[in-house]
């Protein structure tokens, strides 16, 4: 936990905001793995986290504006659970961590609830993602799981999606040492890949480093030869020469903080010249991208302008043709790049998106129906401590290639002949992690091998 004063402050703004009714926080509680008594790992709600620091399940917090009093609820533990799990501070001695001045058992906020739903008084609640939490709402409020995250209150999702965009500088220390040790898992990965070892050797390597460190993954690893299926999490597959390896793997720091990086790499100690030119186009896209961010830029124009990079490369390659401008504004560069540039990172990986990526990303605007733009995450106006992920690729997906072929779609932009041997290519992604400044973006993290160079003096000390 960070300091009581840290949590006090970040009430009181959102206090100062919403002014009056009753704010209420739903944390997570254990969930079964396959059995009652078999639990999978507990990780907290990120929102409950930022405004409590309690890192333990079965709490809630109830701010009542109108009464400028806020409450910890959860019951203490009983001794048959400390037999199991040890001992735990209390409920009060977590408040008071947290610089809570109440502390409640649950059946006092059912108590809190009923008394407040009878006298007609607004109780804001965020939209729930775990069932139990679904469940619960359901028999406190009687609101149908299938109908809360449309009754789920948008002032209350606005003012928490607006507070948590802007990382103080405690929380991007934080972040940073996320990218540090996501930084040693990377270049772990790199030394240690040779031909005729299971991909499932070095997810568990980067795994281990993580969880020696203290804390765990901040997402599922992704690595793999097969790259051009983006979130690919087999590790199945037997490394061969000749291939590429996309390594997507980030750590969380003990306190929950996130890094999201992608590097790619050949199985061989050195690059194809095919892999190198591939390569280096995606590189110019990130490289682009992140010199034009700075206060005031849209992110999804720095998206356009890594699309429009990319489709410069895979001109000198021959494998687009026509307007660079007019094949990213009709779309034809996602057969090759189908997803965005980038998402907000933070306490979650996809920082904030269980209260909806229209209210993080775009601050309530429509999205685009165009193929890959829908999916860029990200495209609102940047400022200053915003933290995000660039992570650009190309991908050749023979079954998107035969599907876009077969329809004569972009022929005016895509030489879908001079594709071919491409075909078993695969994917390659590269990603950073960056802190936006008051003129620019700072990568976050100690340096990392990046270009083809670099990385194979890395693969050559293996």
């Amino acid at each position: 936990m960070f300091m009581p004063e840290i949590y006090e402050e970040r009430r009181n703004r959102l206090q100062a905001q919403l002014k009056t009714g009753l704010l209420f926080f739903l944390g997570n509680d254990e969930s079964p793995m396959h059995s009652p008594g078999s639990m999978q790992a507990f990780r907290q709600d990120s929102t409950f986290l930022y405004f409590t620091g309690v890192d333990f399940p079965g709490f809630s917090l109830l701010m009542d504006l109108d009464q400028d009093s806020t409450t910890l609820f959860a019951d203490d533990p009983a001794l048959d659970s400390i037999i199991w799990t040890g001992m735990h501070p209390s409920v009060a001695e977590l408040a008071w961590k947290a610089g809570i001045t109440n502390a409640a058992p649950v059946t006092k906020l059912v108590d809190r609830l009923q008394k407040a739903v009878a006298l007609g008084r607004t109780i804001r609640f965020l939209p729930p993602y775990r069932a139990e939490n679904k469940l619960k709402l359901f028999l406190l409020f009687g609101s149908h799981p299938e109908h809360q995250i449309l009754s789920a209150s948008v002032d209350f999702i606005q003012a928490i999606v607006e507070q948590r965009a802007y990382k103080s500088p405690e929380e991007i220390a934080e972040i940073e040492r996320a990218v540090d040790l996501s930084v040693t898992m990377h270049t772990a990965a790199m030394r240690m890949a040779r031909p005729g070892m299971a991909e499932a050797e070095l997810a568990a390597r980067v795994t281990e480093i993580a969880l020696a460190s203290g804390g765990e993954l901040s997402h599922p690893v992704v690595a793999t030869t097969h790259g051009e299926v983006i979130h690919n999490r087999y590790h199945n597959i037997v490394l061969e020469n000749g291939r590429m390896l996309l390594l997507n793997a980030g750590a969380e720091t003990p306190h929950h903080y996130a890094g999201d990086l992608t590097s790619s790499f050949p199985v061989n100690r050195t690059f194809s010249a095919r892999q190198k030119e591939v390569y280096q186009i995606i590189l110019n896209a990130l490289q682009d991208s992140a010199a034009a961010l700075k206060p005031g830029v849209w992110f999804q124009d720095a998206h356009l302008l890594a699309c429009k990079t990319l489709v410069a490369g895979l001109k000198d390659l021959g494998l687009m043709k026509g307007s660079v401008d007019e094949a990213v504004a009709q779309g034809a560069h996602a057969l090759f790049f189908p997803h965005g540039l980038g998402h907000m990172l933070g306490l979650d990986v996809h920082d904030m998106e269980d209260l909806g990526e229209a209210w993080v990303g775009y601050e309530g605007r429509p999205k685009s129906d165009q193929f890959g733009l829908k999916s860029l995450r990200l495209a609102r106006e940047m400022r200053p401590g915003f933290v995000f992920t660039l992570e650009p690729g190309l991908y050749f997906i023979p079954e998107l290639m035969d599907r876009w072929q077969a329809d004569k779609k972009f022929t005016a932009f895509i030489d879908y002949p001079r594709l071919e041997p491409y075909r078993g290519f695969g994917g390659i992604r590269i990603g950073e992690n960056h802190v936006l400044l008051e003129h620019g973006a700072r990568r976050l993290g100690k340096p990392m091998s990046r270009i083809p160079s670099e990385i194979e003096v890395v693969r050559g000390s293996s």
